[in-house]
């Protein structure tokens, strides 16, 4: 027990990364599609562990000087990118509260979800702010704005001017494990949208019982489509690949798209949901498709069919499983399922 004048001890996913960075600096941390050469093959650009650590670093000195601070509920809106990376790394070391709805939930869900997170804060891109503008009554409680992008006829800094801050490393926040780290809002696909409030203990009990559970190893290369739960992946050491899609529009996403990524980058891990896993699945099972690289899926977010895992499996070796998670938003995983159970 701790005496009632000894400190908590701190808690903050960001810590992980700096240990990553250490670790293995040079190892490519966040892998993302940055257009197509004459041919039309896919070019890459990416961020090593350092470079994100270093990059988080450069940005939480920017945050903090234009007014986000510690416990600063943020509406973080900005599409799946190395920025996007770079900023929620930055929150958390500042030790500030990002607030992340998922746009697919339809535009009147997401103001209501918006407006009840009170939040003080928003950084997003262009069209983020144009809603600010046009919506004011549902973010009469921000008082901070960054643009990550072109600014137009609002005030507040831009990304790029917050670049521009000291790139000393910066002093990580010693937030204890009660704390609130993160508010993510449900989509509302199984039920009312609803904000999950995330504390760092939480945050850090997930990332162990990942690492538990899954048993990555030193190679892994993982696929997202949902990029938040790319951030476990960045403080496990596991190289995080964005794809090309929409990832508000799962259903409708180009099979190609994700095929070409997982053959391109050698993806051993994907975390999707089903209705992507059944677009991919269905396009590629008659085709022959074949991914040999991949041999672990995760898929939550809805119900997940025994048809949909039967297709998609088709694709991959024999040795390759598929989960099925409970509990995606608010403390993945509750529960896990084997395809082979199911």
């Amino acid at each position: 027990m701790r005496t009632a004048t000894e400190k908590p001890p701190t808690v903050n996913v960001a810590r992980h990364l700096r240990r990553q960075a250490c670790r293995q600096p040079y190892r490519r941390a966040v892998v993302c599609p940055a257009g197509r050469d004459p041919a039309g093959r896919v070019a890459y650009t990416h961020l090593t562990f350092r470079q994100l650590d270093q990059e988080s670093d450069r940005l939480a000195h920017g945050l903090q000087g234009a007014g986000i601070q510690r416990g600063t509920r943020t509406i973080l809106m900005v599409r799946p990118s190395l920025e996007f990376f770079a900023l929620i790394f930055a929150l958390f070391k500042i030790g500030a509260v990002p607030v992340v709805v998922d746009p697919g939930m339809g535009l009147r869900r997401m103001l209501g979800c918006l407006k009840e997170s009170r939040a003080e804060a928003l950084v997003g891109i262009p069209p983020a702010h144009l809603l600010r503008k046009v919506a004011r009554h549902y973010f009469r409680s921000v008082k901070v704005w960054v643009t990550v992008g072109r600014r137009y006829a609002w005030r507040g800094p831009t990304l790029a001017e917050l670049r521009r801050a000291s790139p000393r490393p910066y002093p990580i926040a010693e937030t204890a494990g009660e704390e609130t780290a993160a508010i993510l809002f449900t989509t509302g696909s199984t039920g009312p949208a609803k904000g999950a409030v995330y504390t760092h203990a939480v945050f850090e009990a997930q990332v162990r019982t990942l690492a538990e559970h899954f048993k990555f190893s030193a190679d892994e290369i993982d696929l997202t489509t949902f990029p938040l739960f790319s951030l476990f992946y960045a403080a496990l050491g596991v190289t995080t690949v964005i794809p090309e899609m929409d990832p508000t529009k799962p259903a409708r996403v180009n099979p190609l798209r994700i095929i070409e990524a997982v053959q391109n980058q050698g993806i051993t891990n994907m975390f999707a949901s089903p209705a992507l896993l059944n677009r991919v699945g269905r396009f590629g099972k008659p085709r022959r498709v074949k991914l040999p690289c991949l041999r672990r899926v995760i898929s939550a977010g809805a119900p997940v069919s025994p048809d949909v895992i039967e297709t998609f499996a088709a694709l991959l070796p024999r040795d390759a499983d598929i989960q099925t998670g409970y509990g995606a938003t608010e403390a993945m995983p509750v529960a896990m399922m084997r395809s082979r159970e199911i």
